[in-house]
């Protein structure tokens, strides 16, 4: 029976990959969570009242490196999700933030070098490692911004710029993850994901915007939106993002050592304004929304481009931006 670990397994990503993991019966899945972010106790409460036998919660800190050890000895698969995710709360705490995000993850990359060097690492990096993007020419349409000279999006080749203690934080675990295949062996891959959104998310104004404007669209209560609402950002729904991790586990000879970026693509990119015209079509009334300034760092355009995961590993997105939108409305409906 393979072991697999999952940190921070208890949030909305998470939460997604233990219920792929435990529907199976080869896998023991532990899942690793402190339970500090918000909806993380529901989740966690609701995979346990499923009462899979394959499923174990260890309640714990990311920095806790003896209970780390427990965790980590002898797993297969290292899902590594847990993270402080939030660009606001950075700026407020950035030495939490760094303890978390950086430290954490060197900790738990020790200790899989100590006691589970052979186990297949992943970590969940961010867009945000590539800065605030101002050096890309742009054009201005009605609605969003466009990428005047790269039709398919940004590519991993797209120099680092870490903007804000977020994204100094997540850019040098993401750098560690990598150099510790090349220094030590260790079967890691790197995720930088665009906008990933599905049901078990509980999201905010700071992190995990389309549900956010979802569940205020829905309670009838304001949309805030900082900056004009043109900005872009490819969306991608989680059951295509657990494809990606599962064919990426799947074909880890093309794959270890190598830095992805994941999202929705061109296809699948909305305006913040796009969206919140095709949420007042699919739920059939006017949305209020309120401007306030830019937030430092945020970028006008993001799409990723996916094509060397797709090269790697004949992953491509299925859900399209509308049916996703409209298969997490009616999620939220179902369980609110």
């Amino acid at each position: 029976m393979k072991k697999i670990l999952i940190t921070g397994g208890a949030g909305f990503i998470g939460t997604n990959l233990a219920l792929k993991f435990v529907k199976n019966s080869d896998s023991a899945v532990i899942v690793y969570d402190n339970l500090s972010r918000k909806g993380a106790s529901n989740n966690i409460d609701f995979l346990l009242r499923q009462n899979f036998r394959n499923l174990e919660f260890i309640r714990g800190d990311i920095r806790d490196v003896r209970l780390l050890k427990t965790a980590v000895s002898g797993a297969d698969c290292v899902f590594h999700l847990a993270a402080q995710v939030a660009v606001t709360t950075s700026v407020e705490e950035p030495v939490e933030d760094f303890e978390v995000n950086a430290m954490g993850t060197l900790y738990l990359l020790e200790t899989c070098r100590k006691y589970a060097k052979d186990a297949f690492f992943l970590y969940a990096s961010t867009n945000k490692v590539y800065g605030d993007l101002s050096g890309l020419k742009l054009k201005e349409l009605k609605t969003r911004y466009v990428l005047a000279d790269r039709t398919n999006g940004i590519t991993e080749d797209e120099p680092l710029d870490f903007y804000s203690p977020y994204g100094c934080s997540k850019g040098s675990a993401d750098q560690y993850v990598r150099d510790y295949h090349r220094i030590y062996g260790l079967k890691t891959v790197v995720f930088r994901q665009s906008c990933i959104y599905g049901p078990y998310q509980h999201g905010n104004a700071d992190q995990g915007w389309v549900v956010h404007f979802i569940n205020q669209a829905m309670a009838e209560k304001t949309i805030t939106i900082y900056g004009d609402g043109k900005q872009v950002r490819d969306i991608l729904y989680i059951d295509d993002l657990m494809d990606a991790y599962l064919r990426v586990l799947k074909n880890q000879n093309k794959c270890c050592g190598r830095i992805f970026n994941v999202g929705g693509g061109v296809r699948n990119s909305f305006s913040l304004l796009e969206l919140i015209q095709y949420m007042e079509e699919i739920l059939g009334k006017k949305i209020e929304v309120d401007f306030k300034s830019w937030r430092p760092g945020d970028q006008k355009v993001f799409i990723s481009d996916n094509t060397n995961l797709k090269k790697a590993t004949a992953w491509k997105p299925r859900i399209t931006k509308q049916h996703g939108i409209k298969k997490l409305i009616e999620w939220i409906k179902e369980n609110t």
